[in-house]
């Protein structure tokens, strides 16, 4: 290609989870690639992009058609509300397809990677721009799982999948869901960005002894919190905790006075509390950390992320109720010492080195 390729990134808002996915892959295509122009379309904040993404971009701040799952809370879905939403975007679902096209024509990509929304791949391939798809999940089995029994979804379900399906790929990233009616899926490896263990750094910010343990408590980029002063308090157990969570417990300390980047701090800490996720538990596993995190039964990813985790690194599951009483002492002592091997995320390469091929043709 002899101009400058440009790419065009969208990212779902839902959650931090798919900005966590996608900027180590355009990091190591940056690396790859230096002269790429990047463009990324998202509701994501751009202060947490710039976190993630450490390379030059443009910022569009906007949905792109991509409504996600609406959230009473970072574990709450809004299934009706979603419905509605899901209903709204599909009522003139061809003319809602052309307006799309019409948008990407205006932005000029040479190529389109959405994590995960499917108007943006919709949009693509009506304009005849490549395009792939790329997340451990999609939102055609998420909203179906939700929403499927309602009247009208169906055909809402069926215009997702033709939409995933019509795009040049989906790579799929480790661990996944099966996603088995997706003809396009090419499996990739676990995708993560891996901290630095900054412990000594942390140990003598906060004044920290010998053989306290620092715990890292979040709930991956929603406005939701824990109930930690109800936590009872455990003899050399410090918890690092959200400046906006207020927490009053004589342990706590604030995440944000180390003015750290998360992945350093999540290397650094000896375990992490969190709520089922792709980000949190594959960057963990890939920074050999311990996970305690909350059963989300409703959530149509969460015997798979668990199933993973369970093999590929150390973990406890425990019932919201119980997190938020303070009764997962058992499980947290049962993995605070437990050695951890740290696996390769090997799937940034690997999409990385996928994109390259199709931008430099």
């Amino acid at each position: 290609m002899d101009t400058q390729p440009h790419l065009l990134v969208c990212i779902s808002g839902h959650g931090f989870g798919h900005v966590a996915q996608t900027a180590p892959v355009l990091n190591a295509l940056h690396e790859r690639m230096p002269d790429l122009q990047i463009t990324v379309r998202t509701t994501a904040p751009i202060s947490h992009l710039r976190s993630r993404i450490h390379c030059p971009f443009n910022y569009m701040r906007e949905s792109g058609g991509d409504v996600g799952i609406l959230m009473h809370s970072a574990l709450d879905a809004q299934v009706n509300e979603t419905a509605a939403a899901y209903q709204q975007l599909h009522r003139d679902w061809g003319l809602t397809v052309s307006n799309e096209s019409r948008a990407l024509r205006e932005i000029a990509p040479d190529f389109v990677l959405s994590n995960v929304g499917y108007l943006a791949l919709a949009g693509a391939y009506r304009a005849g721009i490549p395009c792939a798809g790329m997340s451990s999940l999609n939102w055609a089995d998420v909203f179906d799982h939700y929403c499927g029994a309602i009247s009208g979804t169906h055909q809402i379900v069926e215009q997702i999948n033709l939409s995933y399906a019509n795009a040049g790929a989906f790579l799929q990233l480790t661990p996944h869901m099966p996603m088995m009616h997706l003809e396009n899926r090419l499996q990739i490896g676990p995708i993560a960005h891996v901290g630095r263990n900054r412990r000594k750094e942390i140990d003598e910010f906060f004044g920290l002894g010998d053989g306290e343990k620092l715990v890292l408590v979040s709930l991956g980029g929603f406005d939701s919190r824990l109930s930690t002063e109800q936590w009872p308090r455990i003899p050399g157990v410090r918890w690092l905790i959200p400046a906006s969570w207020r927490s009053a417990h004589p342990d706590a300390l604030i995440l944000e006075a180390l003015e750290m980047n998360f992945s350093d701090v999540l290397a650094s800490c000896d375990t992490l509390v969190c709520k089922l996720g792709y980000g949190s538990f594959v960057e963990a596993a890939c920074s050999g950390v311990p996970v305690l995190y909350i059963h989300r039964e409703d959530w149509p990813e969460t015997p798979f992320l668990a199933k993973w985790l369970d093999e590929n690194g150390t973990c406890k599951g425990v019932s919201r109720p119980r997190l938020e009483s303070g009764d997962f002492f058992d499980e947290l002592y049962d993995i605070l010492d437990m050695p951890t091997e740290p696996i390769a995320a090997a799937g940034v390469a690997q999409a990385a080195e996928w994109l390259e091929q199709r931008l430099a043709r």
